[in-house]
């Protein structure tokens, strides 16, 4: 079995920072891509940013230039590091990442949520 466990949200002002991690545990032998996503009630998860395990970033438009993802693969965590707030970023921040077990194939997990609000 394998966990993700996110950590850092909260409470920001526009124009203010805040920095996610994401460990995970349990059951690993490799891991793949790692990304955050977001959802905001109503809405579809959405991308926000994904790095390879060599370390190649993609961003979603809308926090290009302001997120910048980033990962320690001796701990197994991924990070987010985000900037310039805005109230359009208030979401529930979702870690995702493909993984291999030992002795078996490469699945897909999700931890459970971070809530990022910003408001002033």
């Amino acid at each position: 079995q394998v966990q993700l466990v996110e950590s850092g949200g909260g409470l920001a002002q526009p124009g203010g920072s805040l920095r996610l991690s994401c460990a995970a545990s349990g059951n690993i032998w490799s891991i793949n891509a790692m990304g955050w996503y977001r959802q905001v009630p109503g809405k579809q998860r959405e991308l926000v940013a994904t790095i390879t395990s060599g370390g190649s970033a993609n961003y979603a438009d809308s926090v290009k230039g302001r997120f910048t993802i980033s990962r320690d693969n001796a701990k197994n965590t991924v990070y987010l590091q985000m900037n310039s707030l805005s109230p359009e970023d208030t979401a529930v921040y979702y870690c995702n990442a493909d993984i291999r077990a030992y002795l078996r194939g490469v699945t897909n997990w999700w931890g459970q949520g971070t809530q990022v609000t910003v408001s002033s």
